[in-house]
């Protein structure tokens, strides 16, 4: 028998154990409720001159000179009530108090951060600070009161006040010691990195969001004219572009509508498209604009640049008829379109044009992009000035391919895949360093994509790298490649497809300026780059969505729709990016974000701009958002409820008391406006909330009020022989339902891979994990412990364009799924294959009309069947029917999920293991491979409704054929 021996944990150290665990989660309540906001509502700032009276404020606050002389005043004419003993002994408490107004916690010390609570009439103090104000200069209250202009309606409640120490500190007191006057000040933790962009505990930047524009189809590109109007244009991938104002309303005739000319489809994830647009650098003066889409000439896909000039009659619209062609370049696929046109510094129109599309660059030895000898795969410049009488346009005798033989003479730089957004850096507005660098997003193969600074002849090494690694081994080994490394490159696990941004150089966002902001169409993911000015090393930092604390400033949101097709400056300066809940031509769920910077902001007036007058004709449709807005949100204590779980808030009401208080300054408002559903196709279902969706919290607390409330009604008393204030007794609060924000949806130039879900999806930030009950919340983060948030964004796929409606209960499980297939589900099908081989090979296969094969009936459009060595029905390799024939499926991204949508489709009710590498057999040469790159949510009817590549578009041999085992 052996002898166990157990050792118990000693009851002190579990204490110690969940007193530490504790104290840890305190610690992140109170960081995640750090919110420096001013009482107009919005971030602190650094007075552009030092103030004269507050001036332990002069670096970063929220007072300008002009509020600095006004509390001044106040200080002085409180003051004159006071002999010289007076003055000395209440002088430091009066300034104090009144100077919190310039605290860039103001809005706190006066519980003004949510704008439907009432405000206090004085800062918060700590108590041991209030003690020792009312043992020496309790009878100042009044005069601090009268100040404030109250009514004379209560004369005596101040005396009750100032007579008990425990009423008076009650009035005055904060209970929340980390953010009451003085500790506010004090506490080296907390303002240790007080009006820098605001991290959160994985490092990641926090930033906020303002909703721009709306029901746009694929916003692919937005430009300003440069000429003073503060317009912005904006084109959708149909062939519309619209003219913005600099108050947001749209007018409603197009600047330009190329919608019969421009080759496109409705289905996701199409590249072809309009894709870019850019104006005379000289706008004012030469009135053209340049464009950049896909056209089909003779039945021959093309990339076309062509120029126009604007209407004589109207500012706000080009002269249709004025289309000039510029370049056309044959698009051997219609994948790798590219899609950028800028003007550089030096005034040359710049072309990003792709490597002719499939996969690998498979044209030729070196492929397109090494060829000199063709546009594709290259970024062009050209010169389009005093092109009026000659040829469309000109080559700079500085190009660097100029005198090489058999070199396209336009070329400026070349070896790049699909550059997709390139921008131009302004420079510093103060030292001007940087202006003039161009960066560009590079999208990759199959493991990395790129952000380039493009210089003149650069080679950018595809394909014979991607990224910083080899891609074709013998060219990269190459030692006449001399190719120009990347500034950045990131592996697929972060994101499939980059969208190249924009270095900020605006006025409103001072801790921005520098930073490069780009990011990733198919993850959805905000990024940055911080160059090292002395290594000239780019350092990178992720970014994500504040949280509703963070983002609780007037308009501000914080959740975005993932698909992000494209990034752009305004003629200020100020950085958007665009992005769609559903990546289709046709879909009305674009959105424009402008990016802000709650931490801090320029002071009041240095930015402000007078938008020179333009000529309207036409009707404008003003902009209404349709986010809900961070500070409208209504405080809640539960999980989001998802379809199979419902959960009551519970809150916990104290008896109210009638406090002293007063009513907030006016702050900007807007009715409220319900979020619609986003833009979906007309046989789409409502929106309801998947079961894969998980559930989450929203880290919020329920506003207390923390003024002095009087137990009973003041008497009328005799005047008490020193100033007294009246104050108006209001307690309101203004209910507010809570609306579910929608989360977000591959911009044009990506492979579809699209999963089903009934509706998109905005991004938010990482959101707290699921309680398993609800909880009850107030409003100091003493008392509030908000769950931990995940680090990395999580979001859902986006909708797709045919997915059919659910029906029933979602939690319900579902049977397995007969091979035969309905016949209407057959036609959505059908429809899929139509779209998709139009747009591969300009051609369009008619449906099928049932022919027999020799077993009998033919196999409908997605059917699959298990073809096994063995014989065995329940594994073998995986084949699919489509356009007319059996073919393979490879095995890359191809998970349980979508072995379980083949197992259920030939009636099993699950899939027992995925066998990748041809393990369960390889097809011969006869057969072709039709699917690739599959990814499945688990629910869908086929393969051919999941994420995936084109038909018969592939990177693999049949060595990677897949196979199931269903059980």
């Amino acid at each position: 028998m052996t002898l166990q021996i157990f050792h118990p944990v000693p009851q002190c150290k579990v204490q110690h154990n969940l007193v530490h665990v504790l104290l840890l989660l305190l610690l992140q309540s109170w960081w995640g409720n750090c919110h420096p906001q001013c009482l107009d509502y919005k971030p602190p700032f650094e007075p552009r001159q030092p103030l004269a009276f507050c001036k332990e404020y002069s670096k970063f606050g929220c007072c300008d000179l002009e509020k600095d002389e006004e509390i001044s005043k106040s200080f002085y004419s409180i003051m004159e009530n006071f002999d010289h003993s007076g003055y000395v002994t209440c002088g430091k408490y009066i300034r104090s108090i009144l100077c919190q107004e310039c605290s860039p916690y103001a809005a706190h010390l006066f519980d003004a951060e949510d704008a439907n609570t009432p405000m206090r009439l004085l800062p918060g103090l700590c108590g041991d600070y209030c003690f020792d104000y009312w043992n020496q200069c309790r009878y100042t209250l009044s005069l601090l009161l009268e100040n404030m202009g109250s009514p004379q309606q209560f004369s005596n409640l101040t005396a009750i006040l100032e007579e008990d120490r425990t009423k008076f500190c009650d009035f005055l007191e904060l209970r929340d010691k980390q953010y009451c006057y003085p500790n506010v000040l004090t506490n080296e933790e907390l303002n240790a990195n007080l009006g820098s962009v605001r991290e959160n505990t994985k490092g990641c930047l926090e930033l906020c969001l303002q909703e721009v524009a709306n029901g746009l189809r694929n916003p692919v590109a937005m430009i300003h004219a440069d000429d003073g109007t503060h317009r912005f244009f904006v084109a959708e991938q149909l062939g519309y572009v619209w003219v913005y104002l600099a108050n947001g309303s749209r007018i409603d005739r197009p600047f330009l509508n190329l919608t019969r000319a421009v080759l496109t489809s409705p289905w996701s994830g199409d590249e072809r498209g309009f894709l870019c647009i850019a104006l005379h650098p000289r706008f004012r003066t030469v009135r053209k604009a340049y464009v950049y889409y896909s056209v089909s000439v003779k039945r021959e896909e093309r990339i076309r640049i062509s120029e126009f000039t604007m209407s004589t009659h109207d500012e706000n619209q080009l002269d249709h008829s004025s289309e000039r062609t510029i370049l056309e370049v044959v698009e051997p696929a219609s994948n790798h379109n590219g899609g950028q046109l800028l003007f550089g510094q030096d005034g040359y129109l710049y072309i990003f044009i792709g490597d002719g599309g499939r996969a690998g660059d498979p044209f030729g030895k070196f492929g397109n992009s090494q060829n000199k000898s063709t546009h594709l795969g290259k970024a062009l410049r050209i010169d389009v000035d005093n092109n009026d009488d000659g040829a469309p346009y000109s080559i700079p005798s500085d190009n660097p391919f100029v005198n090489e033989k058999e070199a396209k003479p336009e070329i400026y730089a070349y070896g790049v895949r699909n550059m997709w957004r390139c921008s131009i850096d302004r420079g510093d507005p103060a030292t001007g360093r940087g202006r003039g660098r161009m960066f560009c997003g590079d999208v990759g193969q199959n493991k990395y994509e790129e952000v380039d600074l493009i210089v003149k002849g650069g080679n950018y090494g595809w394909r014979a790298k991607e990224g910083f690694s080899c891609y074709d081994r013998k060219l990269c080994q190459n030692s006449s490649l001399d190719d120009i490394l990347p500034i950045f490159a990131y592996p697929h696990k972060l994101g499939k497809s980059v969208t190249g941004g924009y270095i900020y150089r605006g006025c409103q966002m001072p801790n921005l300026n520098g930073l490069y902001i780009f990011g990733d169409f198919m993850s959805g993911r905000l990024m940055s780059l911080k160059e090292n000015e002395a290594t000239g090393e780019w350092q990178y930092t992720e970014i994500c969505m504040g949280a509703d604390q963070t983002c609780r400033f007037p308009k501000l949101i914080n959740s975005y729709y993932k698909y992000i097709i494209s990034f752009a400056e305004d003629e200020a300066g100020e950085l958007y990016f665009l992005a769609t809940g559903s990546p289709s031509a046709t879909a009305r769920a674009g959105v424009i974000y402008k990016i802000i910077d709650p931490s801090r902001r320029a002071p009041p007036g240095k930015c402000s701009v007078k938008p020179s007058h333009i000529n309207i004709k036409g009707k404008l449709i003003h902009f209404y958002p349709k986010e809900e807005f961070v500070i409208n949100k209504k405080p809640t204590t539960t999980a989001v409820p998802t379809t199979t779980t419902r959960r009551t808030t519970t809150t916990t009401k104290k008896t109210p008391r009638k406090p002293i208080i007063i009513i907030k300054p006016p702050m900007p408002t807007r009715n409220t406006i319900r979020k619609p559903q986003p833009p979906q196709s007309a046989t789409t279902a409502p929106r309801k909330t998947t079961t894969t969706i998980k559930a989450t919290i929203k880290t919020t607390t329920l506003p207390t009020t923390v003024q002095m409330a009087m137990e009973t009604t003041p008497t009328t008393t005799a005047a008490t022989g020193y100033r007294a204030t009246v104050m108006t007794t209001v307690y309101s609060r203004i209910a507010q339902t809570p609306i579910t924000t929608p989360r977000p949806t591959r911009r044009p130039g990506r492979p579809v891979q699209l999963p089903l879900s009934t509706t998109p999806q905005p991004i938010t930030s990482p959101q707290p994990a699921p309680s398993s009950t609800p909880t009850t919340a107030s409003k100091r983060p003493q008392t509030t412990l908000p769950p931990e948030r995940p680090a990395a964004l999580t979001t859902t796929g986006p909708p797709s364009q045919s997915s059919p409606k659910p029906s029933g209960p979602l939690n319900k499980p579902r049977r397995p799924t007969n091979t035969s297939i309905s016949k209407s589900f057959e036609r959505k099908l059908w429809f899929r294959e139509k779209l998709e081989s139009v747009g591969g090979v300009n051609q369009i296969y008619k449906k099928p009309n049932g022919g027999k094969s020799r077993a009998g009936k033919r196999p409908r459009a997605g059917s699959v069947r298990l073809v096994s060595a063995d014989g065995l029905s329940d594994r073998g390799r995986v084949e699919i029917f489509i356009r007319g024939e059996w073919g393979t499926v490879c095995d890359d991204l191809f998970t349980s999920k979508s072995g379980t949508v083949v197992c259920r489709q030939l009636g099993f009710t699950k899939v027992l293991a995925v066998m990748k590498r041809a393990a369960l057999g390889e097809a011969n040469g006869s057969v072709r491979i039709l699917l690739d790159d599959v990814e499945c949510e688990g629910g869908e009817r086929s393969l051919l409704l999941c994420r995936r590549s084109k038909v018969g578009k592939h990177n693999c041999s049949h060595g990677e054929d897949v196979g199931v085992i269903c059980g």
